[in-house]
């Protein structure tokens, strides 16, 4: 009887990774083609890649922060010899001296930076937003599709290099728009995606914005939101991908519980919404609502990489707003993925006042065998102890090494 179950649990793992479209590889030990829970790994602060955003003029701090190489190879330390863009959501640009915040300072909603090489040194990285007529600093990005309304403004998903598109570089936007809650008063009220042509320089005057399909509104107002684009993968030959299927993996995260969901396509397809498809616990389906949760208690940001040894790391922050960088193991990019297993303790929190968020991987910029790790800092505050601590609102990061 016990191993008559045996056999069925394995049968049902491989039957998911191959309705998934993965094929395991021909290297992978059986007994790990099927374990979603062990992995040795030890955990450190990576403070030279910290100090890099440690800066007192101009760019001074964001959240969000993802990194797209600009050849469209993710692999690691594939852009020694290139660019990296970086994308953040909100940004505060101006002056500390001695400490101490300086009038004038302002908030954006989003801007980019292009590290050169994969080394962490300032001279080497680069920040850019745009400005209006009078010199103001402005967002890089601001929504102008036919479904974008006035006041509403983008905070910014996962991006990645089409190869197969031109080059462009295309990079989720969120349309967000400010509400009168007491707590977090905004709310998400659009998907965009937004292309920029291969050589445009920011702050991207010829970029292209697509109204997508892909938000979930909730009419019963039961807090069941959510948006593609917290993530992607692409598990191309072109990306450099160990096992590749041709297919570009998008996540997504959906309600309280913080489920994740993806959907998978071809990348020259990347802008016919209509040949998308959503996994609904069996199947790959054009129905986005049918989209099953693949994991839950994530992050509205998250990453998802191979492992060294075949697998795939879906990294977030532990339940959103959690103590804690989480790391799930999956057997194909769309799972299935085990329990989580808590990676790092952020220290920050024992703060008064402050959270983490949106923890993620950047695997171009990770040491082979290793996961360079972001995560964001901020105040429930904000106003005030931006005033008092001016540096808190930075990404710190840290270092996974696989044993």
């Amino acid at each position: 009887m016990c191993k008559l179950s045996a056999s069925l649990l394995i049968a049902t793992v491989f039957f998911w990774c191959t309705a998934c479209g993965n094929r395991t590889g021909a290297r992978r030990d059986s007994a790990q083609a099927v374990d979603t829970v062990t992995l040795n790994y030890t955990v450190e602060e990576a403070l030279e890649w910290s100090r890099l955003f440690d800066r007192t003029s101009g760019w001074f701090g964001a959240d969000g922060i993802f990194s797209i190489p600009l050849h469209g190879v993710d692999t690691p330390q594939s852009t020694k010899a290139g660019k990296t863009l970086l994308v953040f959501s909100d940004t505060m640009i101006g002056e500390i001296e001695d400490g101490e915040l300086q009038p004038g300072s302002v908030m954006i909603n989003n801007s980019v930076a292009t590290l050169d090489g994969v080394v962490p040194d300032e001279n080497r990285l680069q920040f850019f937003w745009g400005s209006d007529s009078m010199g103001k600093p402005m967002s890089v990005f601001v929504p102008k599709t036919p479904q974008a309304q006035p006041g509403e403004y983008f905070w910014l998903g996962d991006g990645f290099v089409n190869q197969e598109l031109g080059n462009a570089t295309y990079v989720f936007g969120y349309r967000i728009r400010h509400t009168d809650a007491a707590v977090f008063p905004f709310e998400e009220v659009g998907n965009v995606l937004i292309a920029i042509p291969a050589g445009s320089q920011p702050p991207y005057r010829d970029q292209r914005q697509m109204d997508t399909p892909f938000y979930f509104r909730d009419s019963t107002d039961s807090g069941n939101n959510g948006s593609f684009g917290a993530g992607i993968f692409v598990n191309t030959v072109a990306a450099g991908a160990p096992h590749p299927d041709g297919y570009v993996y998008v996540y997504g995260v959906r309600g309280p519980k913080k489920h994740v969901l993806v959907a998978r396509v071809a990348p020259k397809d990347f802008e016919r919404f209509t040949e998308w498809r959503f996994w609904d616990g069996a199947d790959w389906n054009d129905d986005m609502y049918k989209a099953a949760p693949i994991a839950n208690r994530a992050s509205n940001e998250l990453s998802v990489t191979p492992l060294p040894d075949g697998r795939y790391a879906l990294v977030f922050q532990t339940d959103g707003i959690g103590a804690t960088v989480g790391l799930r193991i999956g057997l194909s990019p769309a799972g299935p993925f085990g329990p989580i297993k808590e990676l790092w303790d952020c220290p920050e929190v024992k703060q008064k006042g402050l959270f983490v968020y949106n923890a993620k991987a950047h695997f171009n910029l990770s040491e082979k065998g290793e996961l360079l790790i972001s995560y964001n800092v901020n105040s429930f505050d904000f106003l005030t102890d931006i005033q008092k601590t001016p540096t808190l609102y930075r990404p710190q990061f840290i270092r996974v090494k696989f044993e």
